[in-house]
């Protein structure tokens, strides 16, 4: 893979977090100050998930089939942005979860459809795609690091800057986009049936047992996974932690350096082990956001912060380049969406809710919550799936090729 082309994916995978890093991480926290009950903001948060569980049937039926993935990730990016504009001027619980739904509809499929891309045009993607993603981490920091409050001088999560932040990089990512290298449709002139149009000829994957296992562990996971995504933000801000936003981007800071180093241990480790130290950090990181507070154990929820680049490139990136090897070239796309869906999608939709309603049942009077009896709940959850996945997983064999 030569230069040119390194730096436009890098570019590609910057842009296209900094859009979901502008606003995902506030969203809690501006949901709050507006007085979203609990539930709300766990219903709220579950319409990312909601949203990844269709995305599958898009990625399957135009990226597969019909039409080049760079045109459509620059479509899906410059209606994103629109919609995400506007829900940041609504403070009302219906427009605003209708308008995030609808942003949500456009971004999602763009999360497999970048790795799908990126892909395509890697000769070894286990050792190539790494040092690719690690930009996507770097613009996620980015857009944590901009919602400072001495840049700012005010709460930036309490107001509609970073939906206003994010809509402006969605339409600059969807004109981007335009200029990619083309990828065509790698099922075109092919005979559609009603499998390959809704994305169900990965479902073929399953029957390998080694994949199936994976596929239910990741959804697993993905349930304790939402309380982080859901809560973190809520929790540091209400707990006094100053510049909460900003100081979550110490997660994605380790993850730069975890990201680098997953070659050497991709090989040295192998897929089985990485995901098992994920799932591993996952349970302690829950652990001592549990038992750490914003005074003398401040230690705790930093490290609970910093535990960030294990939890997700020995999970979540490792899950893709294991997703990309057990797939045929015709079937990368929609196996991509596939994991989207089972992970992003059903998984954190279910893991919301219930982030939502444990949340909920945690309200203290007049203000606040039992944040403790919150965070032992995925804590718990985590270990149960780390226990079942290291005695049921086997280690996959070399796909034949």
């Amino acid at each position: 893979m030569n230069q040119s082309l390194r730096l436009q994916l890098s570019v590609m995978m910057f842009i296209q977090y900094f859009v979901w890093g502008t606003w995902y991480v506030a969203m809690g926290s501006y949901m709050g100050h507006h007085k979203f009950s609990g539930q709300e903001i766990g219903n709220v948060y579950a319409i990312f998930s909601l949203a990844a569980m269709i995305a599958p049937f898009f990625v399957g039926m135009f990226a597969d089939r019909y039409f080049a993935t760079q045109k459509i990730l620059g479509v899906l990016h410059l209606l994103g942005g629109v919609f995400l504009y506007l829900a940041g001027q609504k403070t009302d619980y219906k427009s605003f979860f209708l308008l995030i739904l609808a942003h949500c509809l456009c971004y999602t499929p763009t999360m497999a459809l970048t790795n799908s891309l990126s892909f395509h045009h890697m000769s070894d993607p286990g050792r190539q795609f790494p040092g690719i993603r690690v930009l996507g981490t770097i613009g996620w920091i980015a857009a944590g690091l901009i919602t400072l409050e001495s840049l700012w001088n005010q709460k930036i999560e309490f107001t509609s800057i970073p939906f206003n932040l994010g809509a402006a990089a969605s339409v600059l990512m969807g004109l981007y986009c335009f200029s990619l290298p083309n990828t065509p449709p790698k099922g075109a002139g092919t005979k559609a049936s009603l499998g390959s149009i809704l994305g169900l000829d990965a479902l073929k994957l399953f029957k390998d047992r080694s994949f199936a296992i994976f596929a239910i562990g990741s959804f697993l996971l993905c349930i304790p996974l939402a309380f982080y995504y859901a809560n973190t933000n809520l929790f540091l801000t209400e707990i006094g932690v100053s510049n909460a936003t900003s100081k979550m981007t110490m997660g994605q800071m380790s993850e730069i350096f975890f990201m680098l180093v997953m070659p050497f241990f991709f090989i040295r480790l192998g897929i089985k082990k990485m995901l098992l130290i994920g799932m591993l950090a996952w349970t302690v990181r829950y652990f001592l956001f549990a038992y750490g507070n914003s005074n003398h154990l401040i230690f705790m929820l930093y490290g609970g912060i910093l535990l960030h680049g294990i939890c997700y490139d020995f999970f979540f990136v490792t899950g893709q380049i294991y997703v990309d090897k057990q797939a045929s070239v015709e079937t990368r796309g929609a196996a991509q969406g596939l994991i989207a869906f089972l992970t992003y999608g059903f998984g954190m939709f279910v893991g919301s809710l219930i982030a939502g309603n444990v949340l909920g049942k945690n309200e203290l009077q007049p203000a606040g919550h039992n944040w403790q009896e919150v965070w032992l709940v995925p804590a718990i959850g985590a270990g149960v799936v780390l226990l079942l996945f290291a005695f049921f997983f086997k280690e996959p064999a070399p796909k034949k090729s």
